[in-house]
């Protein structure tokens, strides 16, 4: 079928407007050119891949290289693939970036981490953080639940999790804001963040070894002391990008998933009515249906063919740059009957949100946890949590591969003290 049928000319891509509401471009590249060569802002050629099982296909697929050093225009160089900073901090030796066997090694050393027992007892931290977070607006009955809330709680709960200790956590803050704010724009921005948390981690992982604690950075310290060879930049390469990762995906997630609710006021009475009867099963299948419907990443990491392959009978040459549109497969009608639809106790969901095969998000498991947290003690603390700004005045982020709002300015009913 060719690509731009004179009846329904082919969508613009990557504008302000398709940042607002990607879906119709996803579902027209769906129907016309699934696997879609384009130039991206940034000036380099990719494929975008929008059906979901070429999706799945390409996600599993040991063909397609994580390291930039495949990339046949070597444009990681320049700063072009890839999370700015990261060469110039020396921090490119992380999970997004490496295969096996050292992506195996390296995954196995953190796994530990984010195992469903030791994610279930980190929860009562994350409900002391989501409570800190909402008394910090509650009395004044307005508040941007971006910057107040979504944004610091996967932050303060990452920080805990890696042993930042709370006097160093608002730098930590800091330098997450200003990669949220200049992500997709000023590349400049993102990489002075970076290289002043790679400098903070050398630091922070030197202290650790004077004084192992029972946090993930002393892990990572203990098994490198026991064989594993684990390199300290590897060590600080794997702080940073579960910080760089975790963070922004649940920002997203609470973000997009309060702002799919607040304009879906039937699904959002009945997951209320569910959490206050203090039910779980609509909360956790509603969280998996936001990711779903309008998830916090909107196309995978980048990927590089190694090998001469075929993606839905398209194909792709060596060294190609490849991107699997998530939010497109996740709203392919081939898989998900009624798409477009808003479905809180969608039972056969397997979304693909935190994408695939031997990348798939290892920290999904708290991801899932802070954002059932969040959502549900928001929903029962603030019940009346009303939208405060025309939806259509809503920002999204600039970037290429996360989907989140700039700010969701929210009215309640002022609680007292």
């Amino acid at each position: 079928m060719p690509e731009s049928p004179e009846s329904t000319p082919q969508p613009e891509l990557f504008t302000w407007e398709f940042a607002a509401d990607p879906y119709p471009a996803y579902a027209w590249l769906r129907e016309h050119a699934p696997v879609h060569r384009t130039t991206l802002p940034s000036g380099v050629d990719a494929w975008l891949v929008t059906r979901y099982a070429d999706a799945r296909q390409a996600l599993a697929d040991s063909r397609l290289s994580k390291n930039p050093a495949h990339h046949s225009e070597q444009a990681h160089r320049s700063g072009r693939v890839g999370i700015p900073g990261e060469r110039q901090a020396d921090l490119m030796t992380h999970l997004l970036n490496i295969d096996p066997p050292d992506h195996t090694r390296l995954r196995r050393l953190v796994s530990k981490a984010f195992t469903p027992r030791r994610v279930a007892e980190f929860e009562p931290r994350v409900q002391q953080l989501t409570d800190r977070l909402i008394d910090g607006f509650a009395e004044r009955g307005s508040a941007d639940l971006i910057h107040e809330f979504a944004f610091p709680l996967p932050i303060y709960a990452i920080c805990d999790l890696l042993g930042v200790p709370p006097e160093d956590q608002d730098d930590f803050r800091d330098w997450a804001g200003m990669m949220i704010r200049h992500h997709g724009g000023q590349r400049g921005g993102v990489g002075r963040a970076v290289k002043r948390m790679r400098s903070y981690l050398a630091e922070l992982i030197h202290r650790k070894r004077a004084d192992l604690g029972d946090d993930l950075i002393s892990g990572l310290i203990r098994a490198s002391d026991h064989g594993e060879h684990l390199t300290e930049n590897e060590a600080a390469a794997m702080a940073f990008i579960l910080l760089f990762a975790g963070f922004e995906t649940t920002v997203n997630l609470i973000g997009n998933g309060l702002f799919a609710l607040l304009r879906h006021p039937e699904q959002r009475a009945r997951l209320q009515e569910s959490v206050l009867r203090g039910e779980k099963e609509l909360l956790a299948t509603g969280v998996e249906e936001l990711l779903r419907y309008d998830g916090p990443v909107e196309l995978a990491t980048w990927r590089f063919a190694t090998r001469p392959l075929s993606i839905g009978g398209v194909e792709i040459p060596v060294g190609d740059p490849v991107l699997v549109v998530l939010a497109a497969a996740d709203r392919d009608p081939a898989r998900f009957a009624e798409e477009n639809t808003l479905d809180l106790a969608r039972k056969d969901n397997p979304h693909l949100g935190f994408g695939h095969g031997i990348h798939y998000c290892i920290g999904a498991p708290l991801a899932r946890l802070e954002g059932q947290v969040a959502l549900a003690t928001l929903l029962t603390r603030l019940p009346d949590l009303q939208l405060a700004a025309d939806p259509a005045e809503l920002r999204w982020r600039g970037g290429l591969i996360m989907r989140g709002l700039r700010e969701l300015p929210v009215s309640f009913t002022a609680q007292q003290p």
